[in-house]
């Protein structure tokens, strides 16, 4: 933590707006888990409450962007004041949108609640999980200033990327063996993108602990595992690989 300043008010506005990050990451973490528990215990009624904890982080989010314009305006802050409340603002955005992307697979779980059970469930929930362990864990190291956290947080992107690539081919492979699974899968398919999507932006906190710390970016571009870029395909009664126009 930065030394004390001068004006003790000036210190209780910083613990205040990491106060308010460290609530609602906290609940965006709790929104995912209880996300992915309503979809493998196929439960509707879980589901439909994760929109209430939706409502709470976008309350938060506009408290911590009104503590950081009001900073910001009368404090002047520099240097590294400077760049903790632009990284508050900016993780309070990214921790939005987890929550959206949680309340995203609790619609879905609806639908899939419908459906008949599919294997692939548990391999998305266990992706799910790991997001979920991904954004508490960074965090964490958000609210320790912990630079060397967060690197190790940046690079287990790759082992969610890992999972996707996995469970993507895993479903593509279910719905061409039988098309009666399609609805389903399709539906787990946008399930496990929104989990896949929560991975990135761990590794976007990630890299804006170093920034609010050290002042300055990962220098290396951060490796991507994820190859669903390149779309399973039927062909000739063979799987074969065939890049997605456009991509």
């Amino acid at each position: 933590m930065p030394t004390e300043h001068t004006v003790k008010s000036y210190d209780d506005e910083l613990k205040r707006l990491d106060n308010l990050v460290a609530e609602m990451g906290g609940l965006a973490e709790l929104q995912l888990v209880s996300a992915i528990e309503s979809l493998t215990r196929r439960d509707p009624e879980r589901a439909a409450g994760v929109a209430m904890t939706d409502a709470r982080i976008d309350s938060l989010q506009a408290e911590i962007d009104q503590q950081a314009f009001t900073m910001l305006a009368l404090r002047q802050p520099m240097a590294r004041d400077l760049r903790e409340i632009i990284s508050a603002l900016k993780t309070a955005g990214i921790l939005e949108r987890v929550g959206d992307y949680a309340k995203n697979v609790a619609k879905r779980t609806v639908a899939i609640s419908e459906s008949p059970v599919t294997v692939s469930t548990q391999t998305v929930a266990r992706l799910g999980y790991l997001a979920a362990e991904l954004i508490k864990e960074v965090i964490d190291a958000y609210l320790s200033r912990d630079v060397e956290r967060a690197a190790v947080i940046r690079g287990r992107d790759r082992e969610l990327d890992a999972l996707y690539t996995s469970l993507f081919r895993e479903l593509l492979t279910y719905m061409m063996e039988d098309p009666r699974s399609i609805t389903t899968c399709t539906h787990l398919l946008f399930v496990a993108k929104n989990f896949e999507r929560v991975g990135d932006y761990a590794t976007n906190l990630a890299e804006i602990v170093q920034f609010m710390v050290v002042g300055e970016r990962p220098p290396v571009e951060r490796p991507k595992d994820d190859v669903t870029s390149y779309t399973v395909m039927a062909n000739n009664g063979e799987l074969g690989l065939a890049k997605e126009a456009g991509s």
